[in-house]
């Protein structure tokens, strides 16, 4: 519990991403398939009677094909993932609503008599973004972006201990973004064993104002890039608060004998050993929670495999 570092990695759902569809195409499919689907009463109606002519009344042969029932189903499936997609965003749309109402309020209290300068902000829309997807094989997985192009997949989090590569805490998300997991990632370290690490080594992808302000206020001592880049201090603008901007000068005055050189040699083997050594590449199971569960037993393996060695 000297060192701790942080890291995620994108792995494969049990779901291709050719089975995703965005809400755009959602709502030409759906009024392709409602117009083919009202046509058929018709057009069933009229071969029944040109099949009386040729058969008789008396023989009804009307069970319903195959393909029709196929398509019936792909329209309630593209339905619900529309319906579902509309409920996210008006969400979505109601927390950014209500926390416009508490920063006006608090505008209002600080300045009552100043006049609004800037332009006024686009309310949120009611849709989905024409772009957002849905996946049917999985809902709960998303489409992200890796080195190697885009996955259908999870985003998978381990915080690993620098003596002995020991995983002592996980977590997995749906997002993309590796920022929001810094907090409970450390939290859950505490929550696991009773006490925190005192230092923390992460990657560009957790910089924040509010991840700093949080390691300090744990007094842990963070060492966090603060941008991608060859050099973890270094970046083409110096941007960031003033947490970053400290994080920044801690790092540059350390060079190649910063903390932050560890980060590699402890977290990244082990997705490696989890990824290529025991052939882990893809769940098996689907839905978040069930998927939170395969991770965790992944993880429990590659302990149980360091312990072993040390015992």
């Amino acid at each position: 519990m000297g060192h701790v570092a942080l890291d995620g990695t994108k792995i494969k759902a049990n779901a291709s991403k050719h089975k995703a569809m965005s809400y755009e195409r959602m709502k030409t499919r759906e009024t392709e398939l409602r117009a083919e689907v009202d046509r058929w009463p018709e057009a069933a109606q009229a071969a029944d009677a040109q099949e009386d002519k040729l058969h008789g009344a008396s023989r009804r042969g009307d069970e319903m094909p195959d393909w029709i029932a196929d398509k019936q189903k792909r329209l309630a499936k593209i339905r619900e993932a529309r319906q579902a997609l509309e409920a996210e965003a008006a969400a979505a749309k109601a927390e950014v609503e209500r926390a416009a109402d508490e920063n006006r309020k608090a505008e209002n209290r600080k300045t009552e008599n100043r006049k609004r300068s800037g332009p006024v902000p686009r309310p949120p829309s009611k849709e989905p973004d024409p772009k957002a997807q849905r996946n049917f094989t999985d809902p709960d997985s998303r489409v992200l972006l890796t080195k190697d192009g885009f996955i259908q997949g999870y985003n998978a989090q381990a915080a690993v201990d620098g003596t002995r590569q020991i995983i002592v805490a996980h977590g997995l998300t749906q997002s993309m973004s590796d920022c929001p997991q810094l907090v409970p990632l450390v939290d859950a370290v505490r929550a696991n064993l009773g006490r925190r690490p005192r230092e923390i080594s992460a990657d560009a992808g957790y910089c924040s104002e509010g991840n700093l302000l949080a390691l300090a206020t744990r007094k842990i001592h963070a060492y966090v890039a603060t941008g991608r880049a060859k050099h973890p201090a270094e970046t083409t603008r110096k941007v960031g608060g003033e947490m970053t901007q400290t994080m920044r000068q801690k790092l540059k005055r350390a060079g190649y004998r910063s903390r932050y050189r560890l980060r590699m040699q402890i977290v990244e083997p082990v997705f490696g050993q989890i990824k290529q050594a025991r052939g882990f590449r893809q769940f098996l199971l689907r839905g978040l929670e069930a998927v939170k569960a395969e991770w965790a037993l992944i993880c429990t393996a590659h302990n149980i495999t360091k312990l072993a060695k040390v015992s």
